[in-house]
């Protein structure tokens, strides 16, 4: 039973070309939080080693945000663009801030206005400012120096996230998910990085919902429930670092369904493996060890998986992690203890795809030679992303199972393909249809799995 609820990590999946992370079972946006308050006052800000804490802040114009300096090395909080400061010039210290020492500034402007550590420039936040009504959707919406002729560019993430946070706080998460859906049907790139950019519109979500189960409310499960695995990383970031461990076991309480480890509550768990990552800037064993402070190995598990899935994430939208290698694909699995070998296997085969280039006999090749009893788990999550490359195409999909050597390896991949067509459209309809095509001996364990899997939505 418990491998059943463990492989429900499968199924949420990202269709990337160079980097497809579908979750076979129950699938570093930057982290965005928020502190909110009514008048205008006092906010306070902590930046260290590790960046800033809270990193989004929503505040009313007038308000003064106090930057502390709890690290050991100076920081330089100050308005984007880096390194030139110009969009709120004098939003800048234009000094280090020492250890120890902290600096403020008042900020009178209605907007949202992005800043960075100048001395590291990685390190990101935002200050939203309202107008003492309240009115923060107009005060985005005017004020944002968003320039929407990079999207004719066509492959650059940063300007896709920019657009639908604009997007979002203007016209709301339904009009986002519209945009998007528009946008996927039309465009490679879009589709390639689709369950990113739904992590962007839950991210965002939580600066207008701030409680786990309202914006789950107002979320959409397209393209693999990226939006809610956005929103768990907008409320573990809103919580902090300090604090995550206190409450971790209580963030997904208000989520129907923990008793029967629903889709739902699955995504929360699974999230906070995302929202932890953010958190940590992509530092994967941290993560991990804060996931073990959840209460039952089906959390843990899950929340193993959503940290794993954000490492490869974190590559594909350019962030910084250290725990992808490029000569060693199987890494860091193949490093690993027992204890979070299958949760890393799961999500491995998309950056494996990456690193030969697409290649699936290769990686085939690659998951022959994963630990030994974790090959199996490495020939399902190349099911996923073979149904994940081609858009769930039957055809397409059992010609890439195919590639599989023997008995074992196609039906593994057909067992990680048949739930990502569930995933993909919430519906069996489509996985019936893929086992039809299928030898008699295929077509039993692809029918089996589609029935049990299901049953799970």
């Amino acid at each position: 039973m418990l491998q059943d609820r463990f492989m429900k990590a499968q199924h949420i999946a990202i269709i990337i070309i160079v980097i497809s992370i579908l979750i076979l079972g129950f699938n570093k946006i930057n982290s965005n939080k928020k502190v909110e308050d009514k008048s205008p006052a006092s906010v306070v800000i902590s930046v260290d080693d590790d960046g800033f804490t809270p990193s989004e802040i929503t505040i009313p114009v007038g308000t003064t945000v106090t930057f502390k300096n709890i690290g050991t090395v100076g920081h330089w909080p100050a308005s984007d663009a880096h390194p030139i400061h110009t969009i709120y010039p004098e939003f800048d210290p234009n000094i280090d801030i020492e250890p120890g020492a902290e600096w403020s500034f008042v900020f009178d402007k209605v907007g949202n206005w992005k800043f960075h550590d100048h001395s590291s420039s990685s390190r990101r936040g935002f200050v939203n400012v309202i107008n003492t009504d309240g009115s923060s959707v107009v005060g985005l919406a005017e004020n944002s120096t968003f320039d929407s002729k990079c999207l004719e560019n066509g492959t650059d993430f940063s300007c896709y996230e920019e657009y639908y946070n604009k997007l979002t706080v203007e016209k709301g998460i339904t009009a986002s998910f519209d945009d998007l859906k528009k946008r996927y049907a039309e465009n490679a790139y879009v589709r390639s990085q689709c369950h990113p950019l739904t992590h962007v519109l839950g991210n965002k979500a939580v600066v207008l919902y701030p409680k786990v189960s309202e914006a789950f409310n107002h979320g959409d499960s397209f393209c693999w429930s990226g939006y809610y695995h956005g929103v768990m990383e907008g409320i573990v970031g809103n919580i902090g670092k300090d604090k995550v461990i206190d409450q971790l076991n209580s963030i997904c309480s208000d989520i129907a369904g923990k008793a029967e480890y629903s889709f739902g509550y699955y995504n929360c768990v699974h999230g906070l493996g995302h929202g932890l990552m953010a958190i940590s800037d992509n530092e994967l064993f941290k993560s991990l060890d804060i996931c073990n402070t959840l209460n039952g190995e089906w959390e843990k598990t899950s929340c193993y998986g959503g940290a794993f899935m954000e490492n490869v994430i974190a590559d594909g939208k350019g962030h910084v992690t250290n725990f992808l290698k490029p000569s060693e694909p199987l890494y860091p699995c193949s490093a690993v203890v027992d204890t979070y070998k299958g949760s890393c296997y799961l999500m491995q085969t998309s950056y494996m795809l990456k690193v030969t280039n697409n290649n699936f006999s290769k990686v085939f090749a690659l998951c022959r030679t994963a630990d030994k009893g974790y090959e199996n788990i490495c020939f399902q999550s190349l099911g996923r992303d073979a149904s994940g490359q081609s858009l769930s195409n039957a055809e397409k999909t059992k010609a890439t199972c195919d590639l599989g050597a023997d008995y074992n390896e196609k039906s593994n991949c057909i067992v990680g393909a048949v739930k990502d067509f569930i995933s993909y459209y919430h519906s069996d309809k489509e996985a019936k249809n893929l086992c039809s095509i299928l030898s008699l001996e295929l077509n039993k364990i692809c029918t089996n799995t589609a029935v049990s899997y299901y049953k799970s939505f």
